[in-house]
């Protein structure tokens, strides 16, 4: 929930729960402005049970709301790669009736301003950036509606893909879409209960991170284990792919890999592996930072290398001069 944002959950008086904008999405605002997706969320359809919060995807917007995620290969496929059947001319007149239903809301909107009190009228501006949320993605919309989208060189992926073979995919899917240009800004919200059961591991997700020596210790061990490797494998699949400047993917693409909980529910010294030269970081090594370090400082400074100039990111104290390049 928090794990890209650096939010304090208690941090709004009178709200449960209140986050901020994830980092993803701030590259976004900066990466996403030539692309056909600004960004492009992936999620698995049981992570709702795994404990990873009440968040519909790793990304949350400037508001703190969660922004919905892709929940299967299918489905993100065929967003990102598969050209619409409907007549250019029908979608035209969507998109147009589209408008004319968000300036008319918006017009009803606005005559309710007067008289409101002061809740109500923070409540109303929630609302505002909502419509001009969507303002922004029929203009992306209308801008993208003629452009074919591209062809990726992998195949439909199978229905029905789950645990360790869902994640081979959609690592497949991240790379083809980054190849593509078809957005620059993804992140992926791997399952978990299913990668247990595809390595018949009889552990429930929650209770595995509650362990001692025994079975849990072992089920994370080989969780981890497995984690490792795929991710190896992307990283390979990056490096294969060759830009026409002669460097690879890998060595434009800055991706971060961890994890927001340490072990039971301990939220210090959580697992961050950084990779690939898209961030001019200076990587290769273990960096041990000093304690109650917060990791929105990595963000930040993952921010500031792709041109981002922020102050500061979440709950984020400075830059960490160890990975500055």
């Amino acid at each position: 929930t928090f794990w890209l944002t650096g939010a304090n959950r208690y941090a709004e008086p009178g709200q449960s729960f209140h986050n901020s904008i994830s980092a993803d999405q701030v590259a976004a605002a900066h990466l996403g402005k030539d692309t056909r997706f600004a960004s492009i969320q992936l999620n698995s359809p049981d992570v709702g049970n795994s404990g990873h919060g009440p968040g519909l995807s790793l990304a949350w917007d400037m508001r703190g709301k969660p922004v919905a995620g892709l929940e299967n290969p299918v489905q993100a496929f065929h967003r990102m790669f598969s050209n619409e059947t409907t007549p250019l001319s029908e979608r035209q007149a969507m998109l147009a009736q589209r408008r004319s239903v968000l300036d008319a809301v918006l017009t009803d909107a606005s005559d309710l301003q007067r008289g409101l009190t002061r809740n109500d009228t923070d409540k109303l501006d929630e609302y505002f950036q909502s419509i001009r949320d969507i303002e922004v993605r029929l203009g992306k919309d209308e801008q993208w509606l003629t452009v074919p989208k591209e062809k990726p060189s992998l195949s439909e992926p199978k229905e029905g893909l789950a645990g360790k073979d869902e994640i081979k995919v959609m690592y497949d899917i991240i790379v083809a879409a980054l190849q593509t240009d078809t957005t620059r800004v993804l992140t992926y919200r791997q399952p978990v209960g299913t990668l247990l059961q595809s390595l018949n591991l009889k552990v429930a997700p929650h209770d595995m991170s509650h362990y001692s020596v025994g079975p849990r210790m072992e089920a994370s061990q080989k969780r981890d284990a497995t984690q490792s490797e795929l991710l190896a494998g992307l990283i390979d699949k990056l490096k294969d792919v060759k830009e026409a400047d002669g460097r690879s993917l890998f060595d434009h693409t800055c991706l971060a890999y961890g994890s927001n909980i340490r072990t039971v529910h301990y939220l210090d010294n959580c697992p961050t592996l950084l990779a690939g030269g898209g961030a001019n970081l200076k990587l290769g090594h273990h960096i041990v930072l000093p304690k109650d370090t917060p990791l929105a400082n990595v963000w930040l400074t993952m921010l500031h290398g792709i041109g981002v100039t922020a102050e500061r990111h979440g709950d984020s104290t400075g830059l960490v001069k160890e990975l500055t390049a």
